[in-house]
């Protein structure tokens, strides 16, 4: 049971900010979700612990976020207990051809700092939305390159609140796929190998990377991404434009007509209204290819 005043001196305690009642729909790209019973912005992986620890040992429902560009949050919001791995907790260590970037730094950002330290291999996961936790979370990728081309190893939070590594082929990173994918653990820290790069260069390749994502994807609006994972054989922008589902809406949620891979937020849609938009697209897309789509992002509810 959430005692919000014994929560609130533990964070006081680990130095850690709290937002009781907080809208996740300030939290999240799409733009929308009810409130949480309260946010934490976590400082550190110690931090981390000690709040698992707590809810856990009290009941508490409670979720992880960080950029929220992977989520769909309901409307009536989320009874529980919201750790924000964010700007509070997104330092980056740089140690020879290696970053150590804390869970909650942005994975541009990580990008950028690779690039000012004349370091590659990270160009093409420039301006994916997200943290460098969730990046890794769910291997992130575009154009060809994903988080398994660079991660080494990563901290983490076990089952005992303890912090521990894991690195290697034990990451276990495939297709929108890691080690942590089906298990209760929460990264606290993801570290990856470059290689020496000119500056310029990739700063070139970092703009041009932008630039496909400006010109063919719908940025301008609120959206978790691509809506969909890929099917096996088949691309889901592909078969969904096939079907000639751009432009379909159901209330403030529509389907790109820039990119149909992304449903988009209009500028007042619900999470019901996304939600009804992406069955309606699954059962049309199964009818008329038989293909079975799969939501990528998580509804956080």
């Amino acid at each position: 049971m959430l005692n919000i005043n014994e929560l609130t001196a533990l964070c006081n305690k680990l130095g850690c900010k709290i937002i009781p009642e907080c809208s996740l729909s300030e939290y999240t790209t799409f733009r929308f979700g009810g409130p949480c019973r309260a946010l934490i912005k976590v400082n550190s992986a110690q931090s981390a612990a000690e709040l698992l620890r707590y809810v856990n040992e009290n009941s508490v429902k409670y979720g992880i976020l960080g950029r929220g560009s992977n989520v769909l949050a309901a409307d009536e919001g989320f009874d529980g207990v919201i750790l924000l791995f964010g700007g509070d907790f997104a330092n980056i260590e740089v140690n020879g051809n290696r970053l150590r970037c804390e869970a909650g730094a942005l994975l541009s950002y990580a990008c950028a700092r690779a690039q000012q330290m004349g370091l590659s291999g990270m160009e093409n996961l420039f301006g994916i939305p997200g943290t460098v936790g969730g990046a890794l979370f769910m291997n992130a990728g575009a154009y060809g390159s994903e988080m398994k081309d660079v991660a080494v190893s990563a901290e983490y939070i076990d089952e005992n609140y303890e912090i521990k590594t894991i690195s290697g082929d034990a990451l276990d990173l495939s297709y929108r796929h890691s080690f942590f994918s089906d298990k209760n653990y929460i990264i606290t820290s993801v570290t990856v190998e470059l290689h020496e790069g000119d500056p310029d260069a990739i700063k070139q390749a970092m703009n041009e990377c932008m630039a496909k994502r400006t010109s063919k994807q719908p940025l301008d609006y609120p959206s978790a991404g691509s809506t969909f994972k890929r099917p096996e054989g088949d691309y889901a922008s592909r078969l969904i434009d096939v079907c000639g589902l751009k432009g379909l809406t159901c209330g403030g949620a529509m389907v790109s007509e820039k990119h149909s891979g992304f449903v988009i937020n209009k500028g007042f849609a619900t999470c019901a209204d996304v939600l009804e938009l992406c069955e309606k697209i699954k059962d049309i897309v199964k009818e008329k290819t038989g293909f079975e789509l799969e939501l990528e992002p998580v509804i956080l509810k």
